[in-house]
């Protein structure tokens, strides 16, 4: 799950992406109204944390721009201010939640789990695939009820294959959502990371569940057979 983290203040942001790393989630954080913009624009994202007091755009404006420009991402607003007026502004522009500092972080989480249930696509609370569960909250996953020992990337790339069950997910796709801006390696990561899936999940039945599609990425084929 990839999150956009708008906020000036940098010892917030650096908080939220070390705890937001810590649960499993590939963090980009922009510093001003203008640098969110453009990464929202220009990389895609599960959901954005936005601040609303910003240097150049606020928060508004930035909310108010990109759903003017038809990009959907859920938005979960961040602000100091606890003020009804403040509120109605900022889910008159499109924000899909409010969040007044300060906060509790765990409170914050489930809110993202919320947004990004009922953002683009179904997102149900634990999601299944060819005998997979996997738990997004709890960062736990199973196959025919034998919990599988993951780390955090590979748990990471198996939610982004399985939310997607039924579609081929490109080598770039799982790049750009299961590793952050600052990793500039080549696509043979994700290579290495499908590999090591492919033996904590296939083994012992030898049955394969991540099928490699030549020339195209990889499939997680879904439960009613593709």
């Amino acid at each position: 799950m990839k999150v956009l983290v708008v906020e000036d203040e940098p010892d917030m942001a650096e908080s939220l992406r070390w705890g937001l790393e810590a649960e499993g989630y590939v963090v980009d954080v922009a510093e001003n109204g203008e640098e969110g913009l453009w990464k929202a624009q220009e990389t895609g994202h599960d959901v954005i944390i936005l601040d609303v007091m910003l240097p150049g755009l606020d928060g508004f404006q930035v909310c108010s721009r990109l759903r003017a420009q038809g990009l959907w991402t859920p938005i979960l607003m961040l602000t100091a201010m606890d003020d009804d007026l403040d509120l109605a502004e900022g889910l008159d522009v499109g924000a899909d939640d409010y969040l007044p500092k300060p906060f509790s972080y765990t409170v914050l989480l489930a809110r993202l789990r919320a947004l990004t249930r009922r953002g683009l696509g179904v997102r149900p609370t634990v999601i299944t695939a060819a005998g997979l569960t996997l738990d997004p909250a709890s960062r736990r996953a199973w196959r025919d009820g034998v919990e599988l020992e993951l780390s955090s990337r590979e748990m990471s790339v198996l939610e982004h294959l399985m939310r997607r069950q039924g579609r081929v997910v490109s080598k770039t796709e799982l790049l750009d959502h299961c590793w952050d801006a600052a990793y500039d390696g080549g696509p043979a990561v994700v290579e290495v990371h499908i590999h090591r899936l492919r033996r904590k999940i296939d083994s012992p039945t030898g049955s394969p569940i991540i099928i490699t599609v030549r020339g195209e990425g990889y499939l997680i084929e879904d439960d009613h057979g593709g």
